[in-house]
């Protein structure tokens, strides 16, 4: 992509990432994020730009042109950079390296997270030895044009991201990103923004299957999506919500829903499933079963050659698809590189649940244990609103609401997705009652919201069959 003011801005406006880093002033330190550019897949540095995106200014002169390519030259193997003044700022343009991996005099350096960072011996060892000179995320699917674009798709990007492009064009964007250039769209690109992504990548989809019982003998309820990785994230964690027990606590007067197994740590997995499959097999999907016992979140691709089983969760990184890992992580998906799975850990350790368990073949299945506790099933079941001091409060039973609240119920049962103003029509009841209601069969555990109330949908619980 073409440095120029335009281009600049944006880089700007979308923050620090995978192929962009802020300097608020030039110094010989920059040889750091030269190499770690160089390591993985190329970038831009802006000298001038504070941390913050504000603009401190710096002059491109003949001498500081010529420390900046001395640095670049000095680096093992040499590197060629290209300065130019742009505006206030000075944009260093670092191509990727053709022969990895690359050092400066501080030592071996990769982006992760928008971040330039030291890496360790493993990760030297593994990811470069196993570098593909061309990997999936790199290529481009048969027949796919910058009209196979989702706008739409774009916009709800950069709002998740907190990221402003204003009336940049969808093609502008993903140039920007590093997945896209000026002929074609790279299939990470495809992953996130196309409209139809099955269309061109089959093999991109995730299955979401809710068992009954502890084998695989009986579906209750099953999705498929075929969507964008971000919808994919959104859809399996609306369906764990879903199909997980969840107790309610009041905490002064403030109500908190807590899952059976922290969101936290099932957010982790599904991510990590996302961002570490093999896309480049065909004809596999990642998987999300859940079980009376248990949950098994599943992705093609095993471990990266190299990588043996005692060294997760112990802060080597090494990620398949870089790229996808860096819009995961502009969407604020993905935290500190490397602990992901001790982050697991330690939230499962603080509910009293076991530590995950890894299944590694030529697939990777992180199994998480059900809380035996929260297994509250059966017609009368209803969620326990634990006060302050332990006490229980707000229980009724199916028996003890009037008609018109098991109408209520009735009605959302039916049509999940329904909405306040539909429910007053159908009923004929006006909306504040329709309101009160809701809010009294929430309180009482019989309902929740799935989801924003735009979008989301209803989840009944408790009501006896044949009711």
């Amino acid at each position: 992509m073409m440095i120029d003011l335009k281009s600049v801005d944006l880089l700007i406006r979308e923050g620090e990432g995978l192929a962009t880093e802020f300097k608020e002033r030039y110094t010989s330190r920059i040889d750091e994020d030269i190499v770690a550019f160089a390591n993985t897949k190329g970038g831009t540095i802006l000298l001038g730009v504070r941390d913050d995106g504000t603009i401190a200014g710096e002059k491109l002169s003949n001498d500081l042109k010529a420390r900046i390519n001395s640095l670049a030259r000095n680096c093992k193997p040499s590197l060629s950079v290209t300065a130019e003044q742009v505006g206030d700022v000075v944009a260093v343009e670092v191509p990727e390296g053709d022969e990895k991996p690359c050092s400066c005099g501080s030592g071996y350096f990769r982006r992760l997270n928008g971040n330039t960072q030291k890496m360790i011996y493993e990760e030297i060892r593994i990811m470069f030895r196993e570098n593909d000179p061309f990997p999936f995320e790199e290529r481009t699917a048969r027949g796919f044009a910058f009209d196979d674009l989702s706008r739409a798709k774009v916009l709800a990007f950069t709002r998740a991201a907190g990221i402003d492009i204003g009336k940049t064009s969808a093609a502008d964007f993903l140039r920007s990103l590093k997945v896209a250039d000026e002929k074609s769209v790279k299939n990470a690109g495809i992953l996130f923004f196309a409209k139809n992504v099955h269309d061109f990548l089959h093999q991109a989809q995730m299955t979401l299957i809710a068992f009954k019982g502890k084998t695989r003998g009986r579906i209750y309820d099953r999705r498929d999506v075929r969507d964008d990785l971000f919808t994919q994230f959104k859809e399996a964690i609306l369906f764990l919500e879903k199909h997980l027990n969840i107790r309610s606590e009041i905490k002064g007067v403030d109500r908190e829903d807590i899952c059976e197994i922290p969101l936290e740590a099932l957010r982790e997995a599904v991510v990590n499933a996302l961002m570490h499959r093999d896309y480049a097999i065909k004809g596999t999907q990642v998987s999300v079963d859940i079980f009376d016992d248990r949950v098994e979140i599943t992705n093609p691709g095993g471990l990266p050659k190299g990588l043996s089983q005692k060294t997760l969760g112990q802060g080597v990184s090494v990620r398949r698809n870089e790229r996808v890992a860096d819009l995961f992580a502009r969407l604020h998906k993905v935290e500190r590189a490397g602990t992901g799975i001790q982050r697991m850990r330690e939230s499962l350790a603080g509910a009293g649940l076991r530590e995950p368990e890894f299944e590694i073949n030529d697939f990777f299945r992180m199994v998480f244990h059900r809380s035996s506790e929260f297994s509250l099933r059966g017609p009368e079941h209803v969620r326990e609103v634990v006060g302050k001091r332990g006490q229980i409060s707000g229980q009724k039973k199916w028996s003890e609401l009037t008609d018109k609240q098991k109408a209520v119920l009735r009605a959302i049962g039916g049509n999940p997705s329904t909405s306040r103003k539909k429910l007053s029509e159908s009923m004929r009841i006006n909306q504040s009652a329709v309101q009160r209601h809701i809010q009294n069969l929430k309180a009482w555990g019989f309902l929740r919201r799935i989801g924003p109330d735009k979008g989301g949908y209803w989840d009944v619980i408790g009501v006896p069959k044949g009711q």
